[in-house]
């Protein structure tokens, strides 16, 4: 029986982190390395689903990820993560990344993903219910209406979802039969 979970603000449970990138953090070219910065990604939108879900969580997916700017060493990189949707055991966390100097001059959206979470039970390491997402804005609205499709690329990508099962799949070929 699934018990009535209350909902939550995106705005309850959204993450920053700040990390100012040092030399050992970087590669050759003085730039961040790509897996520091997914690490730290990964731990901010932890907490984030964590936080929301009032439970452990574990990184489940990582959506297309690329590094769209370099990051130099002594900039400061701030990333912010908030929920999307919840399903049922499973929470969606876009996360965004930007870096500027240590000033904060100059800032740039260098990053941004969707990391998929699943919350568990401290006692059994068991999947558990997650509470339900409100979106209160048009950008929330908007990445809240958008999951339901990116979960199902996830789970076609991941082998669990062929293609044919895909409601989301087959709106679009019917829809574009129709044009």
């Amino acid at each position: 029986m699934k018990q009535e979970l209350k909902a939550k603000k995106v705005a309850d449970s959204k993450a920053v982190m700040t990390e100012m990138v040092m030399p050992n953090d970087t590669n050759f070219m003085g730039n961040l390395m790509g897996g520091n910065l997914l690490r730290w990604m990964d731990i901010a939108s932890a907490i984030c689903a964590g936080k929301h879900c009032e439970a452990h969580v574990v990184t489940a997916s990582v959506d297309h990820v690329s590094f769209q700017k370099s990051i130099k060493v002594g900039e400061v990189v701030s990333i912010e993560a908030s929920v999307t949707r919840a399903f049922n055991t499973s929470i969606e966390v876009y996360i965004e990344i930007f870096a500027a100097d240590i000033k904060g001059h100059n800032p740039r959206r260098c990053n941004h993903a969707y990391y998929t979470f699943v919350a568990l039970d401290e006692i059994n390491g068991k999947p558990i219910q997650v509470p339900p997402v409100i979106p209160l804005n048009e950008i929330e609205q908007q990445r809240f209406d958008g999951a339901p499709r990116r979960r199902e690329v996830r789970l076609i990508l991941s082998g669990r979802l062929k293609p044919e099962e895909s409601v989301e799949i087959r709106s679009l070929f019917v829809d574009n039969l129709k044009e």
